[in-house]
């Protein structure tokens, strides 16, 4: 990337790209392998203005007209899996995934999948606001965002009313987002994103088939995210809360694709992931931080943790903040 015009401040980085082939490079390295074309390669410019916070990435981009295509090939060889939340900050684009189309203007979300094939185009010049986040940092499960993906969310209406401001300030104050404070605004980033996806459910305008069995499905996973901590949580009493035999509650998450106790692993895995990022925790010793997520055994948690997230979890904290006591 020698051609790259690389400026930095305190706490972002911004590439700027004075043709295309130096752009392609660029979008790919930033985010996951595309496949990038444009009928203006003599004229393209680009730039892009980037900062990470631990496993989260936000990046305002402005180009001119090109597309990006995420192809099966290139998903074959890929290893994390994330979710990108689009902003539409100026200029139009055309987000299609799941065989759904959503024409983005300014104001407007849409949520789309790095694991499944995906297409962004754009017309003219345009800028965008994207929040790439590992898939399990949203509180939602894949299989229901998997309904919302190329999905045009409004950005005056509804909840989108009040997030989509927050990320807007959020690109235009990207060099605050730093230390400590930057950390827990981008989990409240999170929590928004999240509320929000929650809401387009609630409003009914995402086409989920309504059946006793997705709704019995949201409830039993509400409840063992209500009670991750208690390290009693199992099958039995999941089953009995929810007025379930066992074996229904077996064979609900097998159509699933998982099991019972694999979602809850899964789940306490990515609140403790969180709380080891999180700044109000620096101090508190992994095993505290294990336990409070239901874990009882240390060396237990720190294997499911190395195995899950390919490293330990004092490297995962020490990693985001070096400062911190790892006991």
């Amino acid at each position: 990337m020698n051609d790259i015009n690389t400026i930095t401040s305190s706490s972002s980085i911004a590439l700027v790209a004075e043709d295309f082939a130096t752009w392609r490079t660029i979008v790919s390295e930033s985010f996951v392998p595309l496949d990038v074309k444009t009928d203006i390669e003599d004229t393209f410019k680009a730039q892009i203005r980037m900062r990470s916070l631990g496993d989260v990435f936000v990046s305002d981009i402005g180009a001119k007209s090109h597309s990006v295509e995420r192809t099966p090939s290139l998903i074959a060889h890929g290893d994390k899996r994330y979710f990108k939340l689009s902003l539409q900050l100026s200029g139009s684009g055309l987000l299609m995934q799941d065989n759904r189309e959503a024409v983005l203007r300014p104001g407007d979300l849409a949520i789309y999948d790095t694991d499944r094939p995906y297409t962004l185009a754009f017309d003219n010049d345009f800028r965008s606001l994207v929040v790439m986040v590992p898939q399990a940092a949203i509180d939602l499960p894949r299989d229901v965002i998997g309904h919302m993906t190329a999905t045009r969310i409004a950005g005056d209406q509804g909840l989108a009313r009040m997030v989509a401001p927050f990320l807007t300030q959020m690109a235009k104050n990207m060099d605050e987002l730093t230390g400590h404070s930057g950390v827990r605004m981008m989990n409240n980033a999170l929590d928004l994103i999240t509320t929000l996806l929650h809401g387009e459910l609630d409003s009914a305008k995402v086409d989920l088939a309504p059946s006793h069995r997705a709704s019995l499905l949201q409830e039993i996973r509400a409840y063992i995210d209500d009670n991750l901590g208690d390290s009693n949580l199992n099958p039995g009493a999941i089953a009995a809360a929810n007025f379930i035999s066992t074996r229904h509650l077996h064979g609900i998450f097998k159509e699933e694709g998982v099991t019972v106790s694999a979602w809850i692993r899964s789940r306490r895995l990515e609140h403790c992931r969180r709380d080891l990022s999180d700044p109000l925790f620096i101090n508190r010793p992994v095993s505290s931080i294990a336990i409070r997520w239901g874990f009882v055994d240390a060396s237990h948690f720190s294997r499911l943790f190395r195995a899950t997230f390919g490293e330990a979890p004092t490297d995962f904290r020490s990693r985001i903040w070096p400062e911190a006591v790892n006991r």
